[in-house]
C-alpha cells in the first residue's frame, strides 16, 4: 500500500471540500483578489459568512479539479479565466445579499476584480454580477410589483367612488336648498 504524503492528502481533502461546496452552491462568483491585504480578505469573509455564503481562496488547479469532479468545468468554457489568483464566492441561498456585500467592498476598495460567475449553470460576466448586485432586495421587488398590480384597481375604485361622492354632494346641496326654502 502506497503511503500518501501529507501535502497530497491536504490537496485531496481540499478538492473534496470544494466539490461539496460546489454541490451545495446556488451561485458561484470568481474574483481576482490580488491587491487585497490579508486583513481585507478576512474582513470580506466575515461579512459574507452570515449571509449563508463562503469566500474561499484556493489554488486554481485544485479549483479546476473540483469543478471537473462536480461537472461544472464544462460550464467554465474559458479556463484561462482561472489563470490568475482566484477567490471563489459560494452562495448557498439568496444570492442578492452576498453580491451586494461584495459590490460594497469593491466600491470601497476598488478590489477584488470579478472575473465571472455561474448562476443556474450559466456563465455571467463580471458586469452582469455587479448589475445583479444593484437590484433591490427581493422583498422590495415584491412590494413594488404588488403596488403596480394594485394601482389600476385602486384608480378604478377612486374613479367609481368619486362619481358616488359627487352624487352625494349634489343630493346634499339639493336637500339643504329645500330646507332653506
Amino acid at each position: 500500500m502506497d503511503k500518501i504524503s501529507t501535502n497530497k492528502q491536504k490537496k485531496i481533502e481540499t478538492v473534496e471540500k470544494l466539490t461539496e461546496k460546489l454541490g451545495r452552491a446556488k451561485a458561484l462568483i470568481f474574483a481576482n483578489y490580488q491587491g487585497l491585504t490579508h486583513r481585507q480578505l478576512e474582513d470580506l469573509k466575515k461579512k459574507i459568512k452570515p449571509l449563508n455564503a463562503d469566500l474561499l481562496v484556493t489554488k486554481n488547479t485544485l479549483l479546476k479539479r473540483a469543478l471537473e469532479k462536480s461537472g461544472d468545468l464544462k460550464v467554465v468554457e474559458d479556463e484561462k479565466s482561472l489563470d490568475q489568483p482566484t477567490a471563489t464566492l459560494f452562495i448557498y441561498e439568496d444570492f442578492l445579499e452576498p453580491l451586494k456585500q461584495l459590490a460594497k467592498v469593491i466600491k470601497e476598495l476598488n478590489l477584488p476584480t470579478i472575473k465571472f460567475g455561474i448562476l443556474d449553470k450559466k456563465i455571467i460576466t463580471g458586469d452582469e454580477v455587479l448589475k445583479l448586485a444593484s437590484l433591490p432586495a427581493k422583498e422590495v421587488l415584491i412590494t413594488q410589483l404588488l403596488g403596480n398590480m394594485k394601482s389600476p384597481i385602486t384608480g378604478l375604485v377612486f374613479v367609481l367612488n368619486s362619481n358616488i361622492l359627487k352624487l352625494a354632494i349634489t343630493l346634499k346641496a339639493i336637500s339643504e336648498k329645500k330646507v332653506k326654502n
